[in-house]
């Protein structure tokens, strides 16, 4: 590989991974179930990296990124439309407009959120965490905390009410600035 071209590579994916998230969100808001949005997202990063030559230096790499993203959801559209739970191009389109233009307002609610977490004691953040994996039971994750059910369900209302007043002030804060 030459040079330009490991440095071409290095640029794609500083990028890539700094609005990979983003990116993600963008895709479950518009494609229903976790496992296609998975597959949508292999496809968008092939995608953007076969197309990297067209983005502009200095561009806006998100706002391009959400544009590709579009078209490859409306692409797995066309693929999946004997499925009668897929929703309409149309409908597609006009929610990939409105969540591109949501993104930044959205980024600084998951920085605000990503604080928030941060300042949750380790033990308690992890389970926080564990709660919401696709792949855990509540009920497996409350007996794994020694709460009964009830009083896990307690305990999360408890901490998402406290990461909400702290987004919340978070985000104050900023518009403060």
């Amino acid at each position: 590989m030459s040079p330009a071209e490991t440095e071409r590579h290095r640029c794609f994916l500083r990028l890539f991974t700094a609005h990979e998230p983003a990116i993600r969100a963008h895709v479950r808001r518009l494609v229903p179930a976790r496992a296609d949005a998975d597959d949508v997202m292999q496809e968008i990063s092939v995608v953007l990296w076969e197309k990297f030559d067209a983005f502009r230096p200095g561009g806006d790499f998100r706002r391009w990124a959400f544009g590709v993203a579009r078209f490859e959801v409306l692409a797995w559209l066309r693929d999946k439309g004997r499925d009668r739970l897929v929703l309409d191009e149309d409908v597609v389109s006009r929610l990939a407009e409105e969540t591109a233009d949501e993104e930044p307002k959205l980024a600084r609610q998951r920085e605000a959120l990503e604080f928030c977490m941060g300042k949750v004691p380790e033990a308690q953040r992890d389970l926080l965490m564990r709660a919401y994996q696709p792949e855990n039971r509540i009920q497996e994750v409350a007996r794994g905390s020694g709460r009964t059910v009830a009083g896990f369900y307690q305990w999360l209302h408890r901490m998402r009410r406290m990461l909400l007043d702290c987004v919340r002030r978070a985000l104050g804060q900023e518009a403060a600035l």
